[in-house]
């Protein structure tokens, strides 16, 4: 890189283009780290040189990498003390190490060694434990690496093992719980936002599981961006009083499950017709990725990280909303005759398989089957259950009483003979949906 120009040249608006920064940003980095420090004309506007533009987009750099920008502001100026130049230098300083991580032998990176620790403590039920891994890993690296690497990672650890039947229920919620409140206690200590727009994130009805959703409001906030969080479960009603009095730019959903991506359908057809732009992601957007072509909305992406990058490009551009075509009128039916005979098909599944699995075990297969069917009939797709089944049969297999293989086989055919039973054949669908999974031709 030549010498750049350290000339006062460039007014905000030029600095804006070149960087993506919005001027409130611009302004608070200058009020509070001092970072860029640009010249003024005889009427007080700032103006800036080439010099502060590299500056700025090596900021912005560092923050993409995940790191706060309270953090590479200090790495700049260290750089600087040294007599190096940032911009010729390498974007990340060592770090000295953990007494904590360090217990035993460095094994792999730093972080991947915290969040086995924190898994295993979570693990002990040691709270203490693992509150002092987490204090430690934020000590030593940005607030966006710890939280996805270590919490929501780790998360991922416990819930496959749960799902493979290695980690019990009690270990898995503990571990939410320790994570959803250090998610909490960093929100608290946010400071206000710098850029104009409000988001609402919050999680569709009957959604539960909050950590994406507190992740990506952190992740937001970090950004700069106004951000209200709503939580779990969030009835439509709910949603049409919060917009009447937070009128927010944006409203994102997280879901993780089938069964609450279908509710997006009502929510996103209500935020069209108030002119409020719904975006959306969650695990079951990656899972069964057809299901975005089915939600009227903006998916942010696979990963959590881009998600801010995405939210951006939606403020600073004019997309057309993505438009998803109506579930076709057979699928209409067909969810219209489930929903008035679930009940007694649950019940006659329930009377048969009572002699080979517990009641619990029958009622759980019922939910858990019967919820993904009716997602998929709103959606208009039976299909997406084909990537979803292979899960759901390994849930049931792996559940705390272990469903059999014969047993879960015989559950599904009884479900089908029910289904036959109270459903009329106009409910295609579904039918032509469990002949091809009993015949062993679902992975279409």
């Amino acid at each position: 890189m030549g010498q750049l120009d350290r000339t006062p040249t460039f007014n905000m608006k030029v600095v804006m283009q070149e960087t993506g920064i919005k001027p409130d940003t611009l302004r608070a980095w200058e009020r509070r780290y001092g970072l860029p420090d640009p010249q003024r004309t005889e009427g007080g506007h700032r103006l800036y040189s080439e010099y502060d533009i590299e500056l700025l987009r090596w900021l912005t750099a560092r923050q993409e990498e995940g790191m706060s920008i309270s953090r590479a502001v200090k790495l700049w100026t260290q750089l600087q003390a040294e007599g190096r130049d940032p911009l010729l230098s390498a974007p990340i300083a060592p770090v000295a190490e953990s007494p904590v991580l360090a217990k035993g032998p460095l094994s792999g990176d730093m972080v991947t060694q915290a969040r086995e620790q924190w898994v295993q403590a979570c693990m002990n039920f040691n709270e203490a434990e693992a509150q002092q891994v987490l204090a430690q890993a934020y000590a030593l690296f940005p607030v966006e690496l710890v939280s996805q690497e270590v919490l929501q990672k780790g998360l991922a650890c416990i819930g496959q093992g749960w799902y493979e039947g290695n980690v019990t229920v009690q270990q898995e919620h503990f571990a939410s719980e320790l994570a959803v409140r250090q998610l909490e206690a960093l929100l608290a200590s946010m400071v206000s936002a710098t850029r104009h727009g409000r988001i609402l994130v919050a999680c569709p009805p009957h959604e539960q599981h909050t950590f994406g959703a507190l992740l990506l409001t952190l992740l937001l906030r970090r950004r700069g961006w106004e951000v209200i969080y709503l939580g779990a479960n969030v009835p439509l009603q709910r949603m049409q009083e919060s917009l009447a009095v937070i009128k927010p730019h944006l409203v994102i959903f997280s879901a993780q499950t089938l069964h609450t991506a279908s509710t997006l359908l009502e929510v996103a057809e209500f935020l069209r017709q108030e002119g409020v732009t719904m975006a959306y992601g969650g695990a079951v957007f990656n899972q069964i990725p057809a299901a975005r072509q089915r939600i009227p909305g903006y998916f942010l992406g696979e990963n959590l990280q881009d998600a801010p990058r995405m939210v951006e490009r939606l403020f600073t551009s004019s997309e057309p909303m993505p438009a998803t075509p109506p579930p076709d009128l057979a699928y209409q039916q067909s969810l219209a005759q489930f929903q008035l005979q679930r009940p007694n098909i649950e019940t006659a599944v329930q009377t048969t398989m009572l002699a080979e699995m517990s009641l619990e075990l029958v009622q759980s297969a019922n939910l858990e089957l019967g919820n993904n069917i009716t997602a998929a009939l709103t959606l208009g797709d039976m299909y997406l259950l084909n990537a979803n089944i292979a899960w759901v049969q390994g849930l049931l297999l792996n559940y705390e009483f272990r469903l059999s293989d014969r047993l879960l086989q015989q559950f599904l055919h009884t479900y089908h003979t029910a289904v036959q039973r109270f459903l009329p054949d106009t409910a295609q669908p579904l039918h032509n949906w469990f002949a091809m999974l009993l015949d062993g031709r679902h992975n279409r």
